[in-house]
């Protein structure tokens, strides 16, 4: 499974005009579920974005995790991020999980990072988003829960 996390100052996730979810000052995260990703990753990757430490402390340091700030976490579903990019010009998405299993795991993710965080919004599994945020910093890390 893979978080693409971004530290921002606000973000929000439109839907046909619609806002449907909405932060500030936290992490956007932007999520990959591949095939052989099972409930272990979805705890495993929770467990990471919420004490990743990218937020500075007091002395400027990138020393404090989103859960140490009471930041919030924005969830937005990518299964472009699974994509296999190694050659020619169209990507293969071979490697992505299939809808079914990747929503299942999706909600488990948002379940396991809700114990952990003040409060977490999602974007929608399978919907055609507008997502908009400003990255501060830009700090952003590419997180990854690997299939023992």
């Amino acid at each position: 499974m893979i978080g693409l996390i971004q530290r921002v100052s606000e973000a929000r996730v439109d839907i046909a005009g619609e806002t449907v979810a909405t932060i500030g000052t936290g992490l956007l995260v932007l999520v990959g579920v591949q095939r052989g990703d099972t409930g272990t990753e979805a705890v495993r990757l929770a467990e990471r974005l919420s004490s990743y430490r990218v937020f500075p402390d007091a002395g400027g340091r990138m020393n404090l995790s989103v859960a140490d700030t009471a930041g919030e976490v924005l969830l937005v579903p990518q299964f472009t991020l699974a994509a296999n990019t190694r050659k020619g010009t169209r990507a293969s998405f071979a490697r992505a999980a299939a809808p079914e299993e990747g929503e299942r795991l999706f909600q488990a993710l948002v379940a396991a990072v809700g114990k952990q965080v003040r409060r977490v919004e999602t974007g929608r599994f399978g919907a055609n988003m507008q997502v908009a945020l400003v990255n501060d910093g830009p700090v952003t890390f590419w997180l990854e829960a690997r299939p023992a």
